[in-house]
């Protein structure tokens, strides 16, 4: 294993930096105030090719600023794992019951305690 290979970063760390940088602005960010804000040294084109990736899952949105676009997070952390979890079981098709039912088994108690509440709750 080369040396590069072992400082590998895990799959989706840069997308979740990006991610965080957006959350932490707390306003609409350039790529260059998205890379000044990440603790990598990453060149300007990384950065703006990872927006880019974002703005198509449809994780961040954008809009045109005064040079090229600024970019804002569509959702919180919370809602972003809810669009995972949904993309989750539709990838899974006839197999959802069984997912579903796997995941309520690896819950605490507590976790369990909650679910319950919130299907019993009135939806708007």
């Amino acid at each position: 294993m080369t040396h590069q290979e072992s400082e590998r970063r895990p799959s989706g760390a840069l997308e979740a930096s990006v991610l965080a940088a957006l959350w932490a602005a707390g306003a609409p960010q350039t790529t260059a105030q998205v890379r000044a804000a990440l603790a990598q040294d990453l060149a300007r084109t990384t950065v703006a090719t990872l927006l880019v990736r974002l703005y198509e899952k449809g994780v961040v949105g954008r809009r045109p600023g005064a040079r090229g676009f600024v970019y804002y997070a569509t959702e919180d952390a919370n809602g972003l794992t809810a669009r995972r979890m949904h993309q989750e079981l539709a990838r899974r098709g006839e197999d959802r019951g069984l997912v579903l039912a796997r995941f309520v088994e690896g819950l605490s108690d507590q976790d369990e305690a909650e679910l319950r509440r919130l299907l019993e709750e009135p939806r708007p």
